[in-house]
């Protein structure tokens, strides 16, 4: 990437913050403020699964139908996010962020008035996913990128973790109002926690270290470069440009197969699945917010197994595990919830997003300075592996009466995936003919 004159007019020798010692770093203040925007934004997340029988039962939709919506609204997720990486570098973090938060909240209170389903797609698909491809994990690698050289692995784990997180405070609340209140007043406080995260990111979060003269977390100081213009074509340039690189495909292969497996169908079809085995609509809801508890677990853990052991060995190990416990879960599905369930629920929370650290760190390693945007369009490729499997599944729901055949296919294609990570090879951190 050809790089334009610095803007910012502090000298790189030895700025004054940096002078100031035993002092907790500003980075950490910057991550802290992008772990409650997450939450605060997560909680749209964890609607998707319990609108699925209301929506059903109040309009007579088909699960096929409501299982489009939710993957259009994963589709947009994905493809939206390495414009707005590219986005981030020209406009700013926070500009772009808070936007996004203002396009999710009005997304999903629209919702509370339609009555046709093209009107779900809109809202909830289109608007939502729009809103929130233009942050979440795009988002959270970008802080990741600017403000530390050290810990990078861990970081990216507590950042990643914090979507798991917003599950957890809000899953419960919302599978409680859906069922005593109905689903309107559920998405209205969506909105609500989206919106009241606005704040947090205009007035706390700053664009790049050199904004308050300070280098990176375990880094040296750098003026803070120029706008990039041309976003979206710099988004399109290095894809083109990953695209001519084995390990791109195989990155956006398993990080497809990871989607397929979480976000596409145990965040989406475990409640109803559950409920068709006779178990409450609350019960199922409060083990998905028990797998988000591990998950935060799981994924901090993850970060900092990054920073100290071979990544792609990692992917192929937590592939592995999660294509295993999936050809289970059909048999452990049942009216109550038992022991072999929680473990279950535990051995797969730990496993959730896991794969996000190691991932960001082969971008990393591989695309060097160009990696946020690499990743934006490897974390398109999980978001559409999302999108199929929540609308096929809910097909498949619809055709055999189960969801059985579902989590057989999604165990094989996680034992795929393992075998993938294990082809990636070393990087250089240098992709060439990516230039803006």
């Amino acid at each position: 990437m050809t790089q334009t004159a610095p803007t910012s007019t502090s000298p790189a020798e030895d700025p004054p913050a940096q002078r100031r010692a035993g002092r907790i770093h500003r980075a950490w203040y910057a991550a802290a403020v992008a772990f409650v925007t997450i939450i605060g934004a997560a909680a749209f997340s964890s609607l998707p699964s319990l609108l699925i029988e209301p929506l059903h039962a109040e309009f007579d939709w088909s699960r096929g139908t409501i299982g489009f919506a939710v993957s259009v609204n994963l589709a947009l997720y994905g493809l939206t996010a390495p414009f707005a990486a590219a986005l981030m570098d020209r406009f700013g973090i926070r500009k772009v962020v808070a936007l996004a938060l203002t396009v999710i909240a009005g997304g999903s209170v629209a919702t509370v008035w339609m009555t046709r389903p093209w009107q779900l797609v809109l809202y909830w698909g289109v608007l939502v996913g729009l809103g929130s491809g233009s942050m979440a994990l795009a988002f959270a690698a970008t802080v990741t990128n600017r403000w530390f050289t050290a810990r990078r692995g861990l970081v990216t784990g507590i950042l990643t973790a914090a979507g798991a997180s917003g599950q957890l405070v809000f899953l419960p609340l919302l599978s409680w109002m859906v069922e005593h209140h109905g689903w309107r007043p559920a998405t209205v406080t969506v909105s609500l926690a989206a919106l009241a995260v606005v704040p947090f990111v205009w007035l706390l979060l700053r664009d790049h270290p050199a904004d308050v003269g300070l280098a990176p977390y375990g880094g040296v100081y750098a003026p803070k470069p120029a706008p990039v213009a041309g976003a979206a074509r710099r988004a399109v340039t290095v894809l083109f440009a990953a695209a001519r690189t084995g390990p791109f495909w195989l990155l956006a292969g398993t990080f497809a197969i990871c989607g397929a497996s979480t976000n596409g169908l145990v965040r989406t079809h475990f409640v109803p699945a559950a409920h068709d085995h006779g178990m409450p609509v609350t019960a199922a809801a409060g083990l998905l917010a028990v797998i988000g508890v591990f998950d935060v677990v799981g994924t901090i853990a993850s970060g900092w197994f990054t920073d100290r052991f071979e990544a792609r060995r990692l992917l192929a190990v937590y592939y592995a595990l999660r294509g295993i416990s999936l050809l289970f879960l059909p048999m452990l599905l049942a009216p109550s919830v038992h022991p072999p369930m929680v473990f279950f629920i535990v051995f797969y929370g730990l496993d959730w997003v896991a794969t996000v650290p190691p991932t960001i760190a082969l971008c990393r390693e591989h695309y060097g300075e160009d990696s946020a945007i690499v990743f934006g369009w490897v974390l398109a490729s999980h978001q559409v592996g999302a999108a199929l499997v929540a609308f096929l599944g809910g097909v498949a729901r619809d055709v055999f009466g189960s969801y059985d055949l579902v989590w057989y296919a999604s165990g094989g294609l996680c034992a795929m995936a393992a075998l993938m990570a294990m082809v990636i090879g070393r990087g250089h951190g240098r992709l060439s003919g990516a230039t803006g």
